[in-house]
């Protein structure tokens, strides 16, 4: 079984560590990354997510109704 990707990620030795590491940062920054482009991605996925759920609660009620009908029959 694969492990969760999210714990994957937060590992020093994945290699996607680095690549995002190196994505968000900004010397610039005191803290060592772009605050704003790193809340646009984190919001990005949000919405994602919010969407992928809509989809799955659709799908879902979908089948409870289904499910419903069939046992008036």
């Amino acid at each position: 079984m694969a492990k969760d990707p999210v714990q994957r990620l937060i590992k020093k030795d994945n290699p996607h560590y680095n690549a995002i590491g190196d994505y968000i940062s900004s010397k610039e920054s005191v803290v060592g990354i772009d605050a704003r482009h790193t809340h646009i991605i984190i919001i990005k996925k949000l919405i994602q997510l919010e969407e992928k759920l809509k989809k799955v609660d659709k799908r879902l009620k979908a089948m409870v109704l289904s499910e419903k009908k069939k046992k008036k029959r």
